[in-house]
């Protein structure tokens, strides 16, 4: 991938600071199984802890204060029955929730926005992209989060939370969802940046020695791409909903959620760009390879061509007349070596004057 590529593709990569040390936490913490992770915050106050069950969860919550309660592992069907029970979430949100095929999208269900989308991120040790659902169920005063297994890019949020740093605390569920929006879309200019990195490689390798592995990782790249984009086209109109109508279309966020419809747009971009650089790569590797080929069947046409004319004159000789004056005479062997001899270079030099070697 040229540099260039890369720069216009990173230049929007807003990158978070790297994860503190968590301060201690109350409860369980986390362990096999779903895991519960709650955490209360205003402007003046922040608590944080792990949940055995639903059944730890207050009743009530104090007045100004955000609730976000973070359910990672869907394996629990009681569990999230017991969820969907408590806080009135439809059942087909719930069978949304559990089904972790769904499409990104958003729906206004009245009391609470549903939102559905891909959280993408880089795997180092197979070098291929890994994909897992994020569930949120927005309330005035309540944030729900549904993961498929712990490990997210949801981290710097709850560290800033922790610190009070900027404005998280002072605003309420609405700009906690849109900060979770924002987190994920950044995952995909993290994830762009990684692809890059191995697009830049690949190209490397086809200008300076292509092997037949260069093909098969450009492939595997170019099927990355297409399952990127499926995931991030539905994005787009996810956001764009969200931006239009719903809880983060007014008030102070709205501004914040037109940025983040920005951002999406850039995320696309990157993805066309990469495909169409892909797709140049490998017209390239196909033209290089037919080249290759060219050349060999160029280099093996001239010596068929070269012993065209001496086959025929080693037939010639070799048919074994009992008359053919030139079998009985002293020099004949020599002779007929050197005629076939200066026929080669001849042909040899007509090649190269004309081109063709």
């Amino acid at each position: 991938m040229p540099r260039n590529r890369k720069k216009r593709i990173s230049r929007h990569l807003r990158m978070n600071p790297p994860p503190m040390e968590a301060p201690p936490e109350e409860g369980p913490g986390p362990g096999p199984g779903p895991e519960i992770n709650l955490i209360h915050f205003s402007e003046q106050s922040f608590t944080e802890k792990w949940l055995s069950s639903l059944e730890d969860l207050p009743e009530h919550s104090d007045e100004g204060q955000t609730a976000w309660i973070d359910i990672t592992g869907l394996n629990d069907n009681a569990l999230l029955r017991e969820t969907a029970e408590r806080f009135g979430i439809h059942p087909l949100v719930l069978e949304d929730i559990c089904n972790t095929g769904q499409r990104a999208k958003s729906e206004d269900y009245g009391d609470y926005q549903y939102t559905v989308l891909k959280m993408v991120s880089w795997d180092e040790d197979s070098m291929q992209v890994e994909v897992e659902q994020v569930s949120m169920v927005l309330f005035p005063k309540v944030l729900i989060t549904f993961q498929e297994r712990p490990g997210d890019l949801f981290e710097p949020v709850r560290q800033r939370l922790r610190q009070g740093k900027g404005r998280l605390r002072k605003e309420g569920s609405d700009y906690l969802a849109y900060s979770l929006l924002d987190a994920i879309v950044d995952g995909y200019f993290l994830l762009l940046e990684k692809i890059g990195d191995q697009v830049e490689v690949l190209e490397e390798e086809l200008l300076s020695a292509p092997r037949t592995g260069t093909s098969a990782r450009m492939h595997e790249l170019r099927r990355e791409m297409i399952f990127l984009r499926k995931a991030a086209w539905p994005l787009r109109e996810a956001v764009a909903s969200l931006e239009r109508s719903g809880p983060l279309s007014g008030g102070t966020t709205a501004v914040y959620m037109r940025d983040l419809y920005d951002h999406v747009i850039q995320v696309i971009d990157g993805i066309e760009t990469i495909r169409d650089i892909l797709s140049g790569m490998l017209d390239i590797y196909l033209s290089t390879v037919s080249n290759r080929m060219n050349e060999i069947m160029k280099v093996l046409t001239v010596i068929a061509t070269i012993f065209i004319p001496l086959t025929f004159i080693a037939g010639v000789y070799g048919m074994n007349f009992a008359l053919m004056p030139e079998l009985q005479w002293k020099w004949g062997y020599p002779a007929v070596l050197a005629v076939m001899a200066g026929t080669a270079l001849w042909m040899l030099a007509f090649f190269r004057r004309k081109g063709w070697l």
